[in-house]
């Protein structure tokens, strides 16, 4: 029973857990474009982002330079760090600031001048939130067991999962106070109009009627 318990968490956590794992290669060039992989995230959320660069073959990581910044697409345009120069593995660790889409930019920059295009292997994984955490470092350090260690992995992605429900609950709220307003706004406009055209057919009768009098077409 508690085998069959333990497996059956470890399979919930891993349908409920998103892989955010990519791998591509960069060309270089002397005046490159950043490319940015985008994942979003939650404010105050912990993100590891770790890259593995490798040299395609035939190319020398001395023939180009690889930098990476981490940025959000808020209205801050938050920076959350950037590095020039990465090679081989390279961990980085942030805690995001706002609910927005986090971007892994990366730059390839040729530098020596070779017959062919240097281009860059990169293995891109990123971890947000429950992901993030080290839990076999957190059994080790509090003597936890596996189901003990399943189920603090449940609590950290039923603790998300509630964050996520509150803020698309907010901007529910938000986008119906848009909606309220933009309809009472619709609504007043459509009141204002119909009362314009009514008291400027009036006016027209009146001014129609005033204009045959006096050419005494009317008593």
């Amino acid at each position: 029973m508690r085998l069959s318990l333990s497996v059956g968490l470890t399979a919930l956590s891993l349908l409920a857990l998103a892989a955010h794992a990519i791998k591509f290669d960069l060309p270089a060039s002397t005046s490159p474009a950043n490319k940015c992989i985008w994942n979003y995230a939650l404010a105050d959320t912990l993100v590891v982002i770790t890259a593995n660069t490798v040299p395609a073959e035939g190319f020398s990581a001395d023939d180009m330079r690889l930098d990476i910044e981490v940025v959000d697409g808020s209205k801050h345009n938050n920076i959350y760090l950037s590095k020039k120069n990465i090679r081989g593995e390279t961990r980085l660790a942030i805690n995001t600031h706002s609910h927005a889409d986090l971007g892994v930019c990366f730059k390839n920059v040729a530098i020596s001048k070779a017959k062919r295009t240097p281009v860059m292997t990169i293995d891109l994984d990123v971890d947000i939130g429950a992901d993030a955490v080290d839990y076999n470092a957190i059994a080790n350090q509090e003597s936890l067991s596996g189901l003990e260690t399943e189920m603090r992995k449940l609590e950290a992605v039923a603790l998300e999962i509630m964050n996520e429900m509150d803020y698309l609950k907010k901007r529910e709220m938000k986008m119906r106070d848009t909606n309220v307003s933009t309809n009472e706004r619709v609504s007043n406009f459509a009141w204002l109009t119909l009362i314009a055209l009514l008291a400027l057919g009036a006016w027209q009768v009146f001014h129609l009627r005033s204009f045959f009098k006096r050419k005494y077409l009317i008593d």
